[in-house]
This record gives structure tokens, sequence and C-alpha cells, in this order.
């Protein structure tokens, strides 16, 4: 069941106010504007990933505040759950973490004759946390992946399981690693396994949350932690280890590296919709989408801690709602 957003806004408020510092007027300087319309109301119902949770409850707020006649629902148990949902009809709204596989698509279009809609809606560094007191420099993509996989295919030689195997010396040089990751229901979990791992098999000995907030929370409470998540997740209590990129060198998981393709493990959010080819929008989905797509929408985008489109990004995704 979905959770009333009246359930869920008063948390993602205190969030948002949290991270208001983070927004940065620069990166959307030739943003659009949005403009109001007449028409608008009915539930905004969103089934669908964890990691963009606290965003679509965020601007289904702001968009409240513009068209007090919209009820917002918003679910998000993971990516996984969001084609069945778009293609059943429980909702309007599908976030992801990841795009659409081949099957959720072909039985979407096995019902309506045609394919959903992906909408990217925000860009993301997919961050490995670790405590704020970890002294741990960088990792590589092949420490990364026999850190916390059990096939090792991105060719280290052996596991690892340690800090010490990581540079760190003294007393962590013996401490066993920590694992903390998502559940199988995530498309962080998804990406992360196709991207990070190169398709390999998670070790058993990873603890799988249902949420990035228990990720960070795990990472937060165990001081050998080491856990994946969207970078919108972060707090004070934890530290985003730089990454070593395709050049030799690490970078951050920043918006500086992320709209360079410097940091290694970025990716776009999306949001599905259900539309008609040669059809209209119904204006609730359509003005909902506009709003995201716009300097307001990816102003919350920044504070929630996680980088806002780029003017040729929004420009090609309003184009798909014509």
């Amino acid at each position: 069941m979905r959770k009333p957003f009246s359930f869920v806004t008063a948390a993602a408020l205190a969030a948002l106010a949290t991270f208001s510092s983070r927004a940065d007027a620069d990166s959307l300087v030739g943003l659009p504007e949005y403009a109001t319309t007449g028409g608008v109301s009915g539930d905004l119902t969103s089934v669908g990933s964890d990691t963009l949770n606290n965003l679509m409850t965020f601007w289904a707020e702001g968009f409240q505040g513009l068209y007090p006649n919209v009820n917002p629902a918003i679910e998000g148990k993971g990516s996984t759950t969001g084609p069945p949902a778009l293609t059943q009809g429980t909702c309007l709204f599908a976030p992801m973490s990841r795009e659409m596989k081949a099957e959720e698509i072909q039985k979407f279009e096995a019902k309506f004759g045609y394919k959903p809609t992906g909408v990217r809606v925000a860009l993301d560094a997919l961050a490995v946390f670790v405590g704020k007191d970890n002294p741990v420099a960088s990792f590589t993509m092949e420490q990364v992946d026999a850190m916390f996989s059990s096939t090792r295919k991105r060719g280290a030689k052996a596991d690892v399981t340690t800090w010490g195997q990581v540079g760190l010396t003294g007393e962590w040089a013996s401490l066993p690693i920590s694992l903390y990751g998502r559940n199988s229901a995530s498309g962080t979990y998804g990406y992360f396994k196709e991207h990070v791992l190169s398709k390999g098999d998670y070790k058993a000995t990873v603890k799988e949350q249902p949420g990035s907030a228990a990720v960070v929370k795990g990472v937060t409470e165990d001081r050998a932690g080491a856990g994946y998540s969207g970078i919108g997740y972060s707090t004070a209590s934890v530290r985003a280890v730089p990454i070593v990129g395709k050049d030799g060198k690490p970078h951050a998981a920043d918006k500086a590296n992320v709209y360079s393709g410097a940091y290694p493990i970025s990716r776009a959010l999306f949001v599905y919709v259900n539309k008609a080819p040669g059809q209209a929008l119904q204006p609730l989905v359509k003005e909902f989408l506009l709003y995201v797509l716009s300097r307001a929408g990816q102003e919350v985008v920044e504070k929630d801690g996680y980088i806002a489109l780029t003017p040729d990004i929004v420009v090609a995704e309003r184009a798909k709602l014509n």
C-alpha cells in the first residue's frame, strides 16, 4: 500500500532543509522557469525507486503548492516495483534509478502496443561510503569489485576482505571490511552489479538493506563499514570515497566530475510514464514532468544532494512530452 503523502512529507522536508546549502545557482543557469496552467488536478501516484523517493516527495510537495487539487501518494520500495505498477495502471509515474530492462519493456508493450517513455530527471554519483573517520584515500574499480563481489570479474587476483588490502595501516590493517548494500528489488543493486561488478555475483556477506538510508545508517554505526548508495543519501557521518577513473586518477563523487564523466560510477535517474505515440499526456502527468524539468524542479535536485540536469538534457527530455 502506498503511504499517504502527509505521512512522508514532514521527514522528507526536514531532510531537504538539511541539504539546502547544497543548491548551486550556477548549475541552474539556462534552465526554463515553470509557468502554471489550468485544469491540473487528481491523484499523483508514484511507485518505484527508493533512491528517488525523497526527490519525488519534494517535487510532489512543490507541485501540490501550485495545484492544491493534486493529491500525491508516493511509494519507494525499489525500482523493480515501478514497471509492473505502470503496466498494471496502478501508478502514473514509475521512478527508477536504472533504465528499464528489456523484459520489463516487453511486458508493458505486450499490454499497450508501445513502449513506456523514460524521462531523465536528475544525475547521480553512485557512491561507496565509509565512516567519516575512515582514512582510506581512494578505491580502484577493481578493489570495489573485489570487496563486494565473489566472482571478481574486473580481474583482481585476490579477494579484498580487510582494510589493510586497500592501503590502511596500523589498527585498521587487520580490520575486516563490513559490507552494506541494497536488496535485489533496488535499481541501485542492479546498477552496481552491472556497472561495478561487471555483472558478477555479490558476496553472501553483503548485508542487504531495504533502503539507501539504511545502508548509510549501517556504515555510520559500523566503524569497519563500507556501503554503496546514491550520493543524495550522504550525511555528515559518512564520506564518499574517491574512485579511480579511466585516467588512473582518483575522482570525488561530485558534480564537476559527473558532468565531465571523470567519476566512473555516474548515472541518470529516470521517471517512466505511459505515453501513447501521437497522443497528448494527461495534464497532471505533463505538467508535473515540466515542473521537474524546470529551474524550480532542478533546484530541488541540488538541494537534495543530487546533480541537476544540464540545459541540453532538459531540452531533450522536454521534447519527449509532446
